[in-house]
């Protein structure tokens, strides 16, 4: 049985919100409301912090009224800096790296992008509902492709080796180990010493304790 977890959606799109409030309830989650637009998704958010009942995840399309530009992943930006403990799913029609690159700006902890097509996938869309709102990551894989493409330009990641960079994608995309090492097909302690030669290579010692996943995502999506 998956945690339970309480969700605010924020989709323009009636047919969408009500066929993702039916998704996560029939899981067993409470969705406390769902919203058209971005000012009404901040306004909603402030009025429940003000009493008390913050929700553990928002699920916010990128593109929402009045211009269906930016508002949505902006809205989902000032959230983050007023509630830093508030998970954020963003859904995006298309990958939007620029959006992506932002939302990950200030820390990766409770946050996810996610194309629109994986909502189809019931129990993985869920699986990063639950992610996000217990402060992991989830990146779709498509995003991480992207993200990937730009940072082989880059000399930050030159020492690793391909399946160093496959690790560490997967890391990005927001999998433990043993998913990694099912993914790939190799034991627990070969992912365990990837991880560590990435670790090493990007210079996070180990006193910087648990952060240093954290950190090597953050190095490769900055990158």
């Amino acid at each position: 049985m998956e945690d339970r977890v309480r969700v605010v959606i924020a989709e323009d799109s009636v047919l969408l919100r009500e066929g993702l409030t039916r998704l996560l309830t029939d899981r067993g989650h409470e969705v406390v409301a769902g919203v058209g637009d971005a000012e009404a998704l901040v306004a909603t958010i402030t009025g429940l912090h003000r009493e008390g009942k913050l929700p553990d995840v928002v699920v916010v399309d990128v593109r929402m009224p009045p211009t269906h530009t930016d508002e949505g992943v902006r809205a989902a930006v000032q959230l983050r800096k007023a509630h830093p403990d508030l998970g954020v799913l963003v859904l995006s029609q298309y990958v939007e790296e620029r959006y992506a690159t932002e939302l990950l700006a200030g820390s990766s902890r409770g946050v996810g992008y996610l194309l629109k097509d994986r909502v189809a996938d019931v129990r993985e869309f869920t699986d990063a509902v639950v992610r996000v709102a217990r402060g992991g990551t989830a990146l779709d894989p498509e995003v991480v492709a992207q993200l990937l493409g730009r940072s082989r330009k880059q000399d930050v990641l030159a020492a690793l080796t391909p399946r160093e960079r496959e690790v560490l994608g997967l890391m990005a995309e927001g999998r433990t180990n043993s998913a990694i090492a099912r993914q790939l097909v190799v034991s627990d302690g070969a992912v365990e010493k990837h991880v560590s030669n990435i670790f090493m290579k990007l210079g996070l010692a180990p006193s910087d304790g648990d952060h240093r996943r954290v950190l090597a995502v953050l190095t490769y999506l900055n990158s």
